[in-house]
């Protein structure tokens, strides 16, 4: 799928040292000053991002160039203290559990695709490691586990009752994120938090609840969007304790989803005759003959005559066809299907016909496919990955070709909107509460909205969502690359002295790489 992108990757991966003109970086001999902030201890509260987590794991390197490690050492200049992090034990990535894996490596681009790099991991999430540490990021942490008893018991980590991130370094098997932030008594916070509140649902496609109305989040599965009351009443709390001796901080509220590479890279419609480039899968003008005659055009027909012929098309020999998909949110005609196929298939071919396509379409503009159906289109489903008990049979064992993608390869309208409202929510508590306290604000909406357009300047580069080659993102779609860290840690820095006065220096975006390479 991404084979055209060596090329690109070639350029882009080379550390380039550009000439800067940017105004906003102070110089060297300036002096650096606080303002009204005092950075003397500071603590990160939040997730993947504040942890430094990148290309699908953490890791040492990763966890360095995480945006608050970088706005630590700023910090310095300007008065700020230590800064300790709980470091990984390689630059592998992936985590042990009493000897086993449960988190694999890292990956990196070999020329072709994304992999993951060789060996095993190292880090035993069962040895703790001794803190205080500012940097309290907690991968796949959302908004309620920062103040979740026991969210660091190793005990709860096979369970899943607990984060095995927050197992090696909590204080004790009881202790709560913000608990332990506050123990060190801040002078300074960040806290970025709440894109786990939607992003599990949307990387399943959507194979989660809505928990809209439930305000009980000990009912929650992994995958399910977060109440906008929990998240405020929790979001409240948080800043209520960590501002309560007179802390100052940052906070941010939350991008789209619908603006990651994970939901973005994959277009919906890449079928084409032949290979044109960009993602496209060629499928070939004798198949698409084939296709039509046995299958789309049958298919169409059925539909037809059930007021249905929108779904599906008959596939095009000139442009680019759209993926076969499963939208649970339509009518299903499953029995429909099968009574208006029986005369011409069977009752037995066309029960089987009418359970696959019952609530088959076309994908369009609308339908985000997710990251890792690129390496997922035309391959045969597996009995389980069906959904029918049973692997499909040739022809229809194609997936997205004549066989649906299903619910966890697509996110359909119906569910980005659940996640746009809730996000929604989300960002008008953040910025509420950052308003009410008087805090710094970044807002990373507009940040990543122009990314995925027109992109963002910065020291001679024009940053965008691109995958592989944007420089923002890194190989797992969602988390940021180094340079992309460095960027947002530059937004912040910015809020802060927008807000109090401190003249923060910005960092050269052209020091980080777009990518880590294989070997660290």
């Amino acid at each position: 799928m991404i084979k055209n992108l060596k090329w690109l990757l070639l350029v882009s991966l080379s550390l380039v040292a550009c000439n800067n003109n940017d105004d906003d970086v102070v110089s060297a001999e300036a002096t650096v000053v606080p303002g009204s902030a005092n950075f003397a201890k500071y603590v990160a509260l939040g997730d993947s991002f504040a942890a430094g987590y990148s290309d699908g794991a953490l890791f040492i390197k990763g966890q360095q160039g995480s945006y608050v490690n970088v706005l630590a050492q700023q910090f310095k200049l300007a008065g700020g203290g230590d800064f300790k992090t709980p470091l990984t034990s390689d630059n592998k990535g992936g985590l042990l559990l009493g000897g086993n894996i449960i988190a694999g490596t890292r990956l990196y681009f070999n020329g072709v695709g994304p992999v993951a790099v060789s060996g095993n991991p190292t880090t035993e999430v069962s040895t703790r490691i001794v803190g205080p540490f500012n940097n309290l990021g907690v991968p796949g942490a959302k908004s309620y586990h920062l103040i979740a008893p026991g969210y660091g018991n190793v005990a709860g980590v096979a369970s899943g009752a607990a984060n095995p991130y927050f197992a090696r370094f909590a204080t004790t098997s009881g202790a709560t994120v913000v608990g332990d932030a506050m123990v060190q008594a801040p002078t300074f916070f960040s806290l970025w938090i709440g894109g786990n509140d939607v992003l599990g649902y949307a990387t399943s496609g959507g194979v989660g609840v809505n928990q809209t109305g439930n305000l009980n989040p000990g009912t929650y599965g992994g995958n399910d969007i977060t109440d906008p009351s929990v998240f405020a009443s929790v979001y409240s709390g948080m800043v209520n304790s960590l501002t309560s001796n007179g802390a100052k901080g940052v906070v941010a509220n939350l991008p789209y989803v619908s603006t990651l590479p994970y939901f973005t890279t994959v277009p919906f419609n890449p079928l084409t005759a032949s290979v044109l480039g960009g993602g496209s899968v060629p499928v070939g003008n004798a198949t698409i003959d084939a296709l039509n005659a046995q299958l789309y055009g049958p298919l169409k027909n059925a539909l037809t005559y059930l007021n249905a012929g929108s779904r599906i098309n008959l596939l095009s020999k000139t442009v680019s066809n759209p993926l076969l998909i499963k939208d649970e949110s339509l009518p299903n005609l499953s029995a429909q299907l099968t009574a208006v196929l029986t005369g011409d298939l069977g009752p037995q071919t066309a029960a089987f016909y009418g359970a696959i396509f019952g609530q088959a379409r076309q994908a369009t503009a609308a339908d985000l496919v997710v990251l890792p159906v690129q390496s997922v289109i035309g391959t045969a489903p597996t009995a389980l990955d069906s959904g029918l008990g049973m692997a499909p049979p040739s022809p229809l064992n194609k997936f997205g070709i004549t066989f649906p993608l299903q619910d966890k390869h697509v996110l359909i309208p119906a569910e980005v909107a659940e996640i746009v409202v809730a996000t929604d929510a989300y960002n008008v508590t953040i910025k509420t509460i950052a308003d009410a306290k008087g805090l710094a604000f970044v807002d990373t909406k507009t940040i990543m909205n122009q990314l995925s357009s027109v992109g963002i300047v910065g020291n001679g580069f024009t940053m965008t969502s691109t995958y592989v080659t944007g420089g923002s993102f890194s190989l797992d779609g969602v988390h940021p690359s180094p340079r992309g860290y460095a960027l947002i840690a530059n937004y912040f820095s910015a809020a802060i002295n927008t807000k109090y006065g401190s003249t923060l220096p910005k960092v050269n975006l052209g020091l980080y790489p777009i990518l880590y390479p294989a070997s660290l």
